[in-house]
């Protein structure tokens, strides 16, 4: 796209002209720095070459003026940095050779001030190359394409003067990264490249061009970093030169000039860094391996050392990534396997599917361990789901497994339609497995694995599947569908779900549970409901199971205070006096719905809910919390964690409720991590199975998930117009255990649910330019340890039955670090390091008054 023509000087046809034998000389610079995103007192980490320049013409077409081929020669070169070059010669820093490809002539063909072709000879660096590519984008006035790549350029121009606007994010290259899927978890960019041209006499007088790349983590903008590239050409004087060359074409002149130059392209070649000296996998994984064993878990120093030895296994090969499996203690063994796993290379997946045995039931913490990790992945690809859908296909030792298998392979479903992969082969495969899945058997574990792998797809086609199953007379599938359906974009709700989920929710068909009435109120208060639906909502409290009319308040009463969708309509409907009077608002018991904010900041906010319903006869029915991350208009489910219970009654010799008195006694609890639905997890199942917990029951919470994860994982080539290149990588490693239990005392007729969350993170971020003769970079990072926990105590020794619920966040350090370094290949290095340690200090999360005034009560006379 162009915005304004040249000046009288140079019309848009034409471009810079040089005149026969004159040789035009110039100063040039061509410098890279690296700093915090707003500079910093000390100064920032790089370089600056500079050196003179020659321009001549060498030949031009007889019938066009601006069909015109140049020679460039750079000569008078030298490299400065502020911390080590100091006192160091050219020869020394480049080496002879590299010296002397840089200083010898090229030729660039310009055609109406385009680039139609750069001449260089093949045999040298590239990284020479690209520097002489860098200088020669400073001819060129009008782009189609240069250094950078294919990109958009807008052009303003007054009076000698023209600036060009490069509109990077258009740049197309051969060079791709990667990002995470989540905007929430990932790295936002700005960038912007300016070149102010002065034009004299038809030709450059000067050519100033400042290029900057911002890097910040969405969800802290201070874990940031900047590139500023920065070039000058500017003519010093002008000379007698040598004659045109004649000829008829520019193949034929280019030739005469030096038969060894050839067309090698204007765009950039990748340059291949040698890292001398560097450790080796196994001898990386020799120094990292103490703080990956169990102990380290719960410290920074174990997602550290997980992403450090992330990116040794991206270099690595399949041999020295079994090595290390292979080598590793047992205890150490899993975070392994989510390293590795997370490294998402072709190399890391066959190392994985050759060391991981499924036929072995004893395996099942690796298998499941590898599993859960290919759920997380930052950036799948079709042959990571490939080599899932191979295993389901595959004899498979354990049931949990095969359940898992299958359930993660919705998640990669999602993520890769996400990507624009939808109709992948192998992703078009486990849709169509996926969707025909829960009608194609019988059996109800099996049916379930389906509902909760769509459940993670997010595929609209599931839709009207969750719809039929959300009316099922199986009330584990009434409410994997309904939670699913709550996870759709509203615009996807049509209005047969609605009427659906209405139906369920006024049993206006058939008797439901509790829990699954909930369920289908969640899904109502969530998808924009109309008057008509609040007003129904409000008008059935009071006509409910006792606990589940006070939930229903608590959520009503909750949607208003916390400001959510809902509450627009809910304070419409309430004018009605027939839906708000004080029968209806005065109902008690113990169950509840709260929500509130964990954090709040320019950058990230996170809120949290609790909602609990409880039985008749005060046993906890359905416990839910919450954790959302919302950034830069993007929103994450960090994590629900979900404990189930029913049938308990008989246990204090209680009435169910209407609906549920043939329910089978069951306790679990389901977990979704990162918007991963996870395998759920049962504490007891049968009377029998009931009465051996209750007898042998520690009160020890069961882990539900525990290990290493990959939340943000972004990596990016800058090719700068200079024909430097800045290498940006971001990762962020949570090391996470989540762990639940329930634990039931007769004797004090006391219940206790809890869910316990211990984490530490890691976020880094390292930009880079590497010449293989200079390397600069710098570092930016945070990390920080806490942990949540969640109990519920319940007594039911007296009616109503006393309820106090907990959310404790523990006090956490926070610490963030800044490194700049220079390093060249002689060994000299300089190295700056800056630390800032934040306490964030321990609270109880609030929750409702009632809450409170209840816990008093609960510890004035707990046991």
């Amino acid at each position: 796209m162009t915005l304004l023509i040249f000046s009288a000087h140079m019309c848009a046809a034409a471009g810079p002209r040089l005149h026969n034998k004159q040789l035009y000389k110039f100063s040039y610079t061509a410098e890279v720095l690296l700093d915090k995103a707003k500079g910093s007192k000390e100064g920032g980490a790089g370089y600056k070459i500079s050196s003179e320049v020659n321009i001549n013409l060498v030949w031009r077409d007889p019938s066009s003026k601006d069909d015109q081929l140049i020679q460039l020669a750079v000569c008078g070169v030298n490299a400065t940095s502020k911390n080590i070059l100091q006192g160091s010669t050219v020869d020394s820093i480049l080496g002879k050779n590299k010296l002397a490809a840089l200083t010898k002539p090229f030729l660039v063909h310009l055609k109406n001030g385009k680039t139609k072709a750069f001449y260089s000879y093949w045999t040298e660096p590239a990284v020479i190359k690209n520097l002489k590519r860098g200088l020669a984008s400073l001819l060129k006035v009008v782009m189609n394409n240069d250094i950078s790549g294919r990109c958009t350029v807008q052009y303003q121009a007054a009076k000698d003067q023209i600036t060009r606007t490069k509109i990077l994010d258009t740049c197309k290259t051969s060079e791709t990264g990667f990002t995470t899927h989540s905007k929430v978890l990932g790295v936002g960019r700005k960038s912007s490249s300016v070149t102010v041209f002065t034009l004299e006499d038809g030709f450059i007088r000067s050519a100033v061009a400042e290029e900057t790349h911002s890097l910040a983590v969405n969800a802290r903008r201070s874990t940031a970093a900047k590139v500023v590239s920065r070039q000058t050409l500017v003519k010093t004087g002008k000379e007698a030169g040598p004659l045109e060359v004649a000829g008829k074409d520019v193949a034929s002149v280019v030739k005469s000039v030096d038969g060894k130059l050839a067309a090698v392209g204007i765009v950039a070649e990748k340059v291949k860094s040698k890292c001398k000296g560097c450790p080796t996998l196994f001898e990386h994984w020799q120094a990292e391996q103490k703080q990956l064993e169990p102990a380290s878990l719960s410290k920074a120093s174990a997602p550290r050392s997980f992403l450090a030895l992330i990116q040794s296994i991206r270099k690595a090969s399949k041999d020295e990534i079994l090595k290390v499996l292979k080598s590793a203690s047992k205890t150490s063994l899993p975070q392994v396997v989510d390293a590795v796993t997370s490294s998402q290379t072709p190399e890391s997946l066959d190392a994985m599917i050759e060391f991981l045995n499924f036929t072995d039931a004893k395996g099942l913490v690796l298998q499941e361990r590898f599993l859960y990790a290919c759920g997380f992945a930052s950036h799948p690809n079709e042959r990571m789901l490939h080599a899932l859908l191979d295993i389901s296909k595959g004899k498979i030792g354990s049931e949990e497994i095969k359940e898992s298998v299958v359930i993660i392979m919705g998640a990669l479903v999602h993520k890769l339609c996400l990507k624009g992969g939808c109709n992948l082969p192998t992703v078009v495969q486990v849709k169509k497995m996926i969707l025909e899945g829960p009608d194609s058997t019988k059996v109800e574990s099996e049916v379930q694995v389906y509902l909760l792998a769509l459940k993670n797809s997010l595929l609209p086609e599931a839709i009207p599947i969750f719809t039929k199953y959300a009316e099922s007379e199986v009330g584990s599938y009434n409410t994997i569908a309904l939670t699913a359906l709550q996870r759709y974009d509203v615009s996807l709700l049509t209005s047969e779900v609605k009427r659906t989920v209405n139906r369920i929710y006024h049993q206006t068909q058939r008797i439901y549970e509790k829990n699954v009435r909930v369920a289908a109120a969640d899904v109502i208060l969530s998808s924009n409901p109309s008057y008509m639906e609040v007003k129904n909502l409000l008008l059935s409290i009071g006509n409910l199971p006792h606990e589940m009319n006070k939930y229903m308040l608590s959520k009503i009463q909750d949607n208003l205070r916390f400001q959510l969708p809902a509450s627009k309509v809910i304070r419409q409907a309430l004018k009605d006096m027939v839906s708000h009077n004080y029968d209806r608002f005065s109902k008690v018991g113990s169950s509840s719905a709260f929500s509130g904010f964990m954090a709040r900041s320019g950058d990230l906010t996170s809120t949290y809910s609790l909602d609990i319903l409880y039985s008749g006869s005060g046993i906890l029915r359905r416990s839910n919390m919450n954790i959302y991350g919302a950034s830069k208009d993007a929103m994450l489910h960090g994590l629900q964690v979900a404990i189930e219970a029913q049938g308990l009654e008989s246990l204090i010799a209680a009435t169910p409720d209407e609906g549920e008195e043939d329910l089978e006694s069951f306790a679990g609890m389901s977990a979704l991590l990162f918007d991963v639905q996870l395998r759920p997890v049962t504490f007891f199942k049968g009377y029998s199975d009931l009465m051996a917990k209750m007898f042998s029951m520690t009160g020890d919470p069961m882990n539900v998930v525990k290990g290493l994860i990959l939340l943000t994982d972004h990596s990016e080539v800058l090719q700068l117009q200079s024909g430097l290149k800045a290498n940006a990588e971001f990762q962020g490693g949570l090391a996470i255990d989540i762990s639940g239990g329930m634990e039931i005392s007769l004797w004090y007729r006391e219940s206790k649910t809890s869910v316990n969350n211990r984490g530490a993170l890691v976020v880094t971020g390292n930009v880079t330019v590497d010449m293989d003769f200079l390397r600069a970079g710098m570092e930016v990072s945070f990390e920080t340890e806490a942990s949540l926990d969640f109990i519920t105590t319940v007594q039911f020794s007296e009616y109503p039955f006393l309820v106090c619920m907990q959310m404790d966040k523990a006090t956490f350090p926070v610490r963030e670090y800044l490194t700049k370094y220079e390093h060249v290949p002689s060994g000299k290095s300089s190295q700056l390091r800056k630390q800032r340690r934040l306490i964030v200090s321990g609270s109880e999360f609030p929750l409702h008054q009632e809450n409170s005034n209840m816990c008093k009560r609960v510890f004035d006379s707990s046991w």
